[in-house]
């Protein structure tokens, strides 16, 4: 019988992952994935960035299966309940108030990335009038038809059967290389009546281009970014939703760049245990929507308030846990270098932050046999970027640094096989 015979029989062709993976996961402890013929493989997708704390973290299950036996309020639309009251006192208290962001309201979106994406977006749209939105190449910023007219990506966008409008594609941070001033550039266009680029209402970027191809943008190019958003009257849209909740060893990507975003968008991590949750941060100025103006069915999940306020009050409370993601994504880049020095210093290179790091191959199939050569040897490893050409680490902030070494193993010995199969090749 085949394994997968009723996922092929009764599920639609569009599943993706599933099949770089094909096994049948039954269990999940840590940075641990395990098949129900219980081989156990070292997970380096971590939910594309959902399980920042790992899978079924002792601490957060508890506190969801106490919630449970207690019959707590499982969902409540935009109701009242304690668990929310604690989510929201919890969250302004241990995160927003000691970086600075205190005077930031919380609205809760529907349950993923796409919704609080569309969320933040309609808001800069109603606050200033305007409908146009800068967005920046190799961005990603969901499917749905708003989020996805300021994405990038091709695959993506030409599923979208409808055109995508309303949005100005700008050059990220280094996007044509070091030497050419991005910023200055936006400005010229946007100083110019006749450029043909419409007075935006936003600019929505990611500090690290998660899907993209972990591209980074600096600290000095993010504060020129909002400088230009001051100059032109433009609302600074961070979206946090993968590069945040602690994957780049602070809890928002953009901590310490000195800015101070109008409106930051969170999902992925957020709940802490893998549960549909997205909000967006908005200064309180700017919270004109009128009542049931942008609702959602399931923006209400209480059981996702409980894990998120015990994965705060469990993590963030002090500096010790950003310091341990701070050493790991060290210890991370280390051993990549290590493996581009060893095999393939002219044409593999690492980029990323902290623990938002990955190596970038001569091309995508290169990658992607090197992701495929490293499954078969246990470690669980995707690809990104705009020809899927990095070989990308979204491992459980949690994971020891056994695990590390023992992943770092297996991706040398299949960087080693691929590398050479491609020499070899080469030759003949």
């Amino acid at each position: 019988m085949n394994t997968f015979e009723q996922f092929e029989q009764h599920e639609s062709g569009i599943r993706s992952y599933c099949r770089s993976f094909p096994v049948v996961f039954k269990q999940a402890r840590g940075a641990e994935l395990i098949t129900r013929e219980g081989k156990s493989y070292i997970d380096f997708l971590a939910g594309a960035g959902t399980l920042n704390y790992g899978h079924n973290h002792p601490v957060l299950k508890k506190a969801l299966i106490d919630y449970l036996e207690n019959d707590g309020l499982t969902h409540g639309l935009d109701m009242y309940s304690d668990a929310k009251e604690r989510f929201l006192e919890t969250f302004h208290r241990v995160i927003l108030e000691p970086r600075g962001l205190g005077d930031h309201v919380i609205q809760f979106s529907g349950p993923t990335g796409a919704n609080s994406v569309e969320a933040a977006l309609k808001l800069a749209r109603k606050v200033t009038g305007r409908s146009n939105i800068i967005s920046f190449t190799n961005g990603f910023h969901g499917c749905t038809i708003g989020a996805l007219a300021a994405t990038g990506n091709q695959h993506h966008r030409g599923a979208a059967g409808v055109p995508l409008a309303e949005v100005s594609r700008m050059p990220y941070a280094n996007y044509f290389g070091k030497d050419v001033n991005t910023i200055a550039m936006m400005d010229k266009l946007l100083s110019d009546p006749s450029s043909g680029v419409d007075k935006p209402a936003a600019v929505i970027v990611e500090v690290v281009q998660g899907e993209g191809g972990l591209n980074t943008a600096s600290a000095e190019w993010m504060r020129k970014l909002e400088k230009l958003c001051r100059k032109h009257d433009m609302l600074l849209i961070v979206d946090d939703i993968q590069a945040g909740c602690g994957r780049t060893g602070s809890f928002f990507s953009f901590e310490e760049m000195g800015i101070k975003p109008d409106i930051i968008t969170l999902s992925k991590s957020l709940s802490g245990f893998g549960l549909p949750f997205a909000i967006v941060l908005f200064r309180r100025e700017l919270d004109q929507w009128e009542p049931g103006e942008h609702n959602g069915t399931f923006r209400g999940n209480n059981h996702a308030f409980v894990t998120a306020t015990a994965a705060l009050e469990h993590f963030w409370t002090n500096d010790e846990f950003a310091k341990s993601i701070q050493a790991k994504g060290k210890l991370i880049k280390e051993r990549m270098q290590k493996i581009v020095r060893k095999h393939g210093p002219d044409s593999l290179y690492v980029k990323g932050r902290g623990m938002m790091i990955g190596i970038n191959c001569p091309d995508g199939d290169i990658a992607a046999a090197i992701c495929r050569e490293a499954f078969e040897r246990g470690l669980v490893i995707e690809t990104s970027g705009n020809h899927s050409q990095v070989v990308k680490c979204l491992c459980p902030l949690i994971i020891s640094e056994e695990q590390i070494a023992k992943a770092m193993d297996i991706l040398d010995a299949a960087f080693a096989k691929v590398m050479t199969e491609q020499v070899d090749s080469q030759a003949s």
